[in-house]
């Protein structure tokens, strides 16, 4: 099988309670892909950049077998830049700076090569793009994911956000944004609302408190693992996005009791992520350390239980 993802590959300059970093390399296409490359063969990546790239990068992600031909280089343009800084709980970040540069001028152009991909995943950019993309596909992938954020649920987005949503087969959003998408404070009333918009599964993202899979009237319960050190959450979202569609991809079954192993180990990409800045811990990785990793989640939540009577 295969994966295509479409988002940002950036500049990122990020400030934490323990320490700050000059531009680094970000974006939720890179997340994606450097994610999901330790799980599928083949990762497509379309994006945008400027000429003022790091290129060394590239070589990084297609050494990784990452496919690249899908990144639209700019000649005398610069890229996407963000700079952001996070409060002492890790759950709360000002954003100080964004520069959109090439990102206005985005067109993604799905090239022949990438069009009989299995799986899609749609990172967080403006619905309209999301809906271009899957029209670009001439038959429809076997499973289509997209992320998206609070800022595209409201006007003058929230009519295309809510058409691409009916067009998906799962919708990625922390609970902020459920609550915000769905009017409801109840993530399983919140739940059920976006469903209703048309996927058939939703994915509520909890941050340092795990994950919820729903499907139709069930649901399934991730944590978080419990972590020494946190030193940047930038991008384990779209870590835990290219975790959980990479292995999907690995695995070649899209069923809903895979796609629970497949949250886990989604999860333990994205508990990886955040020990270091920006892409760092996911160049180091090896696939020894992803399975301990999944086996710490496993003896997290695994126990023996009487009923008492």
């Amino acid at each position: 099988m295969s994966l295509l993802t479409v988002g940002t590959v950036a500049f990122d300059a990020i400030e934490t309670p323990f320490g700050k970093t000059d531009k680094i390399v970000g974006g939720a296409g890179t997340y994606i892909a450097w994610s999901a490359s330790y799980f599928s063969k083949r990762v497509n990546l379309v994006s945008v950049i400027g000429d003022d790239f790091d290129m060394n990068e590239l070589d990084l992600l297609r050494a990784r077998g990452v496919d690249t031909e899908g990144i639209d280089i700019k000649a005398g343009k610069k890229s996407f830049f963000w700079s952001g800084k996070y409060h002492l709980d890790m759950n709360t970040r000002d954003t100080l700076i964004t520069d959109l540069n090439v990102l206005m001028e985005f067109d993604p152009q799905i090239p022949e090569s990438y069009k009989d991909s299995d799986i899609l995943m749609l990172g967080n950019i403006d619905p309209a793009l999301q809906i271009k993309v899957i029209g670009q596909m001439p038959k429809r992938p076997k499973l289509i994911v997209m992320d998206t954020m609070n800022f595209w649920m409201t006007d003058p987005f929230i009519d295309n956000l809510k058409k691409v949503i009916g067009m998906v087969d799962v919708l990625a959003v922390n609970d902020a944004e459920a609550r915000q998408l769905s009017n409801e404070y109840s993530l399983v009333k919140a739940a059920a609302k976006i469903m209703a918009m048309g996927p058939k599964y939703l994915i509520i993202k909890k941050g340092e408190h795990g994950a919820l899979l729903f499907h139709e009237k069930n649901v399934f319960f991730a944590p978080a693992l419990p972590l020494e050190e946190v030193f940047d959450p930038t991008g384990a979202g779209d870590t835990f996005a290219g975790g959980f569609c990479g292995y999907l991809d690995k695995t070649r079954d899209i069923s809903y009791e895979n796609m629970k192993r497949a949250i886990i180990y989604g999860s333990a990409m994205a508990s990886f992520c955040v020990e270091k800045f920006g892409t760092q811990r996911l160049k180091e990785l090896s696939h020894k350390n992803i399975e301990n990793r999944v086996r710490e989640f496993i003896d997290l939540v695994q126990f023996d239980i009487e009923i008492a009577e």
